[in-house]
């Protein structure tokens, strides 16, 4: 069970969650810690530059979408690492708020 695979499994079920990820691959949009909200995508259109829950390789992120190519979508973080494409079945959750 990764770190992510709670908020992973509320998500599946319709519910909002709320975490504070730890990290500085984010440092910049989410500093390590800091509390975020995430709610399930539904069928909201997702843009570059939105921050996401997902797996990309069987690793969860909230990272980046960094680039779109149909129904592809890149996932990175905040300084530059690339982790992969991914489609929209590996994409659960969108970040909504960063609070403190």
């Amino acid at each position: 069970m990764s770190w992510a695979t709670h908020y992973i499994d509320k998500l599946k079920s319709g519910e909002t969650v709320q975490f504070r990820p730890r990290g500085n691959s984010m440092t910049g949009e989410i500093n390590s810690g800091q509390l975020v909200t995430v709610e399930p995508i539904n069928d909201r259109g997702l843009k570059k530059g939105d921050i996401v829950l997902c797996k990309v390789n069987g690793s969860q992120y909230l990272h980046l979408i960094k680039a779109i190519q149909g129904e592809r979508f890149q996932i990175g973080n905040n300084q530059g690492k690339i982790n992969g494409w991914i489609t929209r079945n590996s994409i659960y959750g969108i970040c909504i708020d960063i609070g403190n």
